[in-house]
């Protein structure tokens, strides 16, 4: 028997044994998994991203900016005209939502590190949502700027955008954040819909100590400044499905290389997009007792003062380390 043939079947052994387990047969792992968090049993690790303190307590010392960021909750789903609607599997998703503000930011982290470099590939089934009963949600129909049609609800233009995003870092200290943002619409709440990319890294707690960068409460602390962002795909709509109770579930694959520091390709339900050529911006200066850093984020931002929600089924990293 030939090496190929026998990959082939190897290949061929390994997607069977997947297909047989109906958690994993969703999902196109690369050969090795290294989380499955299946958060119907728990949040599996991923908890808030609080700033960085002086380590005596004194929470004072946290960025301004990411002292009201909110941590994850385990969430059924419940709305109030259906109850309880449950995640996609099970009763619970992980929740990631914003506090009524516009501007404000939660965010959810999952801290790892790398046994070696190579591809490494983050997937996940996802839907987002606003309030379903709002203040401003109120407003903004009394005032026609969102009117009713029995299809299309006011409450998806209040919804702002939502990121997948790393922190890397390798054993001699260079850094580097990889990230895609869905931009659903942009600061003046009018649709986008599109992919984006940052162009600088994003601002560290040691360049606010050292006086480099200061951000205001609210500020998008990815990439501050929206000139910094760029889009890289034609607009791609979701499946909203005409109100804020009803929930349907995305699937979401993105694949980057840690060797050639560099995205590699995005997959969002049946569109497909080549991210070779999208730039990773690296920190000029290196970092030190991050060594082998393999963090990943998701976050989400409200543009209005409407709460925004970002729902996670669960998630699967793998690598072919």
């Amino acid at each position: 028997m030939s090496y190929s043939t026998e990959t082939d079947l190897s290949a061929q052994l390994r997607r069977a044994m997947l297909d047989a387990d109906p958690a994993l047969s969703r999902y196109n792992p690369l050969p090795r998994i290294l989380v499955f968090d299946q958060f119907n049993s728990g949040t599996h690790g991923w908890t808030e991203l609080i700033g960085n303190h002086d380590g005596k307590g004194d929470l004072d010392t946290v960025d301004v900016h990411m002292k009201d960021f909110r941590p994850p909750q385990l969430s059924s789903c419940t709305f109030f005209d259906v109850g309880t609607h449950g995640a996609m599997t099970g009763t619970y998703a992980l929740k990631v939502a914003t506090r009524p503000i516009a501007g404000h930011t939660g965010v959810a982290i999952r801290r790892l590190t790398m046994a070696k470099k190579g591809l490494v590939q983050f997937e996940t089934y996802f839907t987002y949502k606003t309030e379903a009963a709002s203040e401003e949600n109120q407003a903004w129909k009394q005032a026609g700027a969102g009117k009713w049609d029995a299809n299309i609800h006011p409450s998806e233009q209040q919804f702002g955008a939502f990121t997948v995003a790393t922190d890397i870092c390798d054993r001699d200290g260079v850094r580097y954040h990889n990230v895609v943002r869905y931009q659903n619409t942009d600061l003046n709440n009018q649709f986008t819909r599109r992919w984006m990319y940052p162009v600088v890294p994003e601002p560290t707690p040691r360049e606010h100590l050292e006086g480099k960068v200061k951000l205001p409460p609210y500020a998008d602390f990815t990439a501050p400044n929206p000139e910094d962002w760029r889009e890289f795909t034609e607009p791609q709509s979701f499946c909203y499905n005409e109100v804020p109770t009803k929930v349907n579930w995305h699937y979401l694959r993105w694949q980057i290389d840690t060797e050639a520091q560099r995205n590699v390709e995005l997959q969002v339900n049946d569109q497909v997009y080549d991210m070779r050529d999208v730039p990773v911006p690296v920190y000029e200066e290196r970092y030190d007792s991050l060594g082998n850093l393999l963090n990943f984020y998701v976050s989400v931002r409200t543009h209005t003062n409407v709460r925004n929600f970002l729902f996670l089924d669960s998630v699967l990293i793998s690598t072919d380390w």
